[in-house]
């Protein structure tokens, strides 16, 4: 079932639900300039045999509006758009899974609305925080001298944007999703363009958007407030990350309050199949013990 929800005066948002009504919502935050659909079906289905499951397209990808050069708006802005999905489907509170931006996005409901949380679940991304990481042997190292992304994902987000056709924009995103992937697992092309056909489709033409990368990321810190949140926060560690590498998820669970990290074997900034089902088993355990005490509208959400 989808639905358009409108967030500002004349911009409106694609959001999908799966699963029961009555189970306790989940909603499923993805990357800068990614559709809804970059979360993959069995992931989704996966997680619907136990919640209600949202994804929804954020400003400028898939069907919501693309309006960026004649309404502009911050990063800060995106976060806000996931607690209007929450509100237009009737969700007073929810688990929320970010990917990449989505994580950082999710850091910031966690700091901005966490009467809106019941966990957090963060996956490819950074923290929001100026505090230090202390490594094993104790010594701090600063957020910014953390590692970088990596040179080869660097080039391909340097290159302008540029008409290549519809095939010609498949390559790309396939190019940049093997980028993404790591070098732990096969790559699976195939896969990735299959994808990339259903969410070119989704969207109605093959145009690739810049906002994101446009938006006012300012204001964006939330230090003291994820050090002193109570929102049940789960940090995925990839081993073989290239945009945000380990100890950026240690480093997440530092900073903010009772997080901890579970790392998933092989995997990149990438949702191939083979990390799916260990990605599956690390959500579901993280809010089924949250879930399990609770079984009231407050957790289901309401209709």
């Amino acid at each position: 079932m989808y639905h358009f929800i409108d967030a500002a005066p004349g911009v409106r948002l694609w959001a999908e639900e799966r699963g029961s009504a009555t189970a306790p919502p989940l909603l499923l935050v993805m990357g800068a300039q990614t559709s809804g659909l970059g979360w993959p079906d069995e992931l989704v289905d996966a997680l619907a045999e136990h919640h209600r499951v949202i994804r929804y397209d954020h400003r400028d990808t898939g069907r919501s509006t693309w309006a960026f050069d004649q309404q502009p708006y911050a990063v800060t802005d995106l976060a806000e758009d996931a607690i209007t999905v929450l509100d237009g489907l009737g969700v007073d509170r929810a688990h929320v899974v970010g990917m990449s931006l989505g994580g950082m996005l999710t850091q910031l409901l966690v700091a901005d609305h966490p009467d809106r949380l019941l966990s957090a679940t963060l996956i490819g991304t950074s923290a929001l925080s100026t505090t230090p990481y202390v490594r094993p042997d104790g010594t701090h190292v600063p957020p910014e001298e953390l590692p970088g992304i990596a040179p080869h994902v660097l080039e391909i987000w340097a290159r302008p944007a540029e008409e290549r056709g519809p095939e010609g924009e498949l390559d790309a995103r396939v190019a940049h999703w093997r980028a993404l992937a790591g070098d732990q697992l096969p790559f699976d092309a195939e896969g990735a363009r299959a994808l990339e056909r259903k969410i070119i489709e989704h969207t109605g033409h093959h145009a690739s958007s810049t906002a994101h990368g446009r938006a006012d990321t300012s204001g964006m810190l939330r230090t003291e407030e994820l050090a002193k949140t109570e929102v049940p926060t789960l940090v995925i560690s990839a081993p073989a990350e290239p945009v945000f590498p380990p100890p950026h998820p240690q480093h997440l669970a530092q900073v903010i309050r009772g997080a901890r990290t579970v790392e998933i074997p092989g995997m990149g900034h990438a949702l191939p199949r083979e990390v799916l089902a260990p990605l599956t088993a690390a959500i579901l355990d993280h809010t089924s013990v949250l879930d399990a005490p609770q079984d009231d509208d407050a957790v289901r959400g309401r209709r």
